[in-house]
């Protein structure tokens, strides 16, 4: 495929988990692959992994809650047909009385503001292409509540309106908006970064459950999405591993 036939897809949050899994998965799918995150290392690695691989990449990094460095990425950019907001994550597990306010603005800033600055900076682009799509990577915490939980579900039922109404504002326009909505994803970073670094409680959001979802899974999902032909749209697809029916009700072996 010649470089201007290629797609262009950008991935934030593109240094690890389900971000690092969807590019790998988008690229070998034929997309030029754009890495973006705060991790400059992890994200160079991956595009010269891919790179070796026989595939296109190229790693730009990024903070997504930086307005001024976001239009400078988009500046940089000739063609985007893809954006995968991926950037985000949780922050705590305090109840609403003793939850901290500032773990609720950062959840805030990365899951909603960042969503909007990159989606933004990139739509003008998108809707040139002829083809665009754009996918928000939220979370079963942005459909259903669950006790320590709220300021995550929060910031994910923020995601989730923001995909929602772009869609209906974008009717009518050649680009397509997509909502993934993950259940129990087991990454090496997830809960970890949730708790603080603290690997014991971690490790006990998946105690006793046999097959959490992988960072693939979620990925293969992704891709799925945004190969299907151009006149399909994918409202909303959640996506949880068998062992789990509900944010609250899991399937544990112990």
């Amino acid at each position: 495929m010649t470089a201007a036939a290629r797609r262009t897809a950008v991935v934030t949050g593109a240094s690890s988990g389900i971000g690092a899994a969807t590019a790998r998965k988008l690229a070998e799918a034929g997309h030029h692959v754009v890495l973006t995150a705060r991790r400059k290392e992890r994200i160079e690695a991956l595009a010269a992994e891919l790179t070796e691989a026989g595939h296109s990449a190229a790693a730009h990094p990024l903070d997504v809650t930086d307005r001024a460095a976001v239009d400078a990425f988009a500046s940089t950019l000739d063609r985007v047909d893809v954006l995968v907001n991926n950037a985000g994550g949780a922050l705590g597990a305090d109840p609403v009385a003793t939850g901290d306010p500032d773990e609720w603005r950062r959840m805030y800033e990365v899951n909603v503001i960042g969503v909007l600055h990159v989606t933004q900076a990139l739509l003008p682009a998108l809707v040139d292409s002829g083809d665009g799509t754009v996918v928000v990577l939220s979370s079963t915490a942005g459909h259903a509540t669950y006790e320590g939980g709220a300021g995550y579900v929060a910031a994910k039922n923020g995601a989730r309106v923001l995909a929602e109404t772009l869609r209906l504002e974008l009717v009518g326009k050649p680009v397509r908006v997509i909502e993934i909505a993950p259940g129990m994803v087991k990454t090496e970073e997830f809960a970890t970064t949730r708790f603080g670094g603290d690997q014991e409680k971690a490790a006990k959001v998946y105690e006793g459950v046999a097959e959490p979802l992988t960072a693939e899974d979620v990925a293969d999902t992704v891709t799925w999405t945004v190969t299907r032909p151009s006149h399909v749209n994918i409202d909303l697809l959640v996506v949880r591993p068998r062992a789990q029916a509900s944010n609250t009700k899991v399937h544990r072996e112990l």
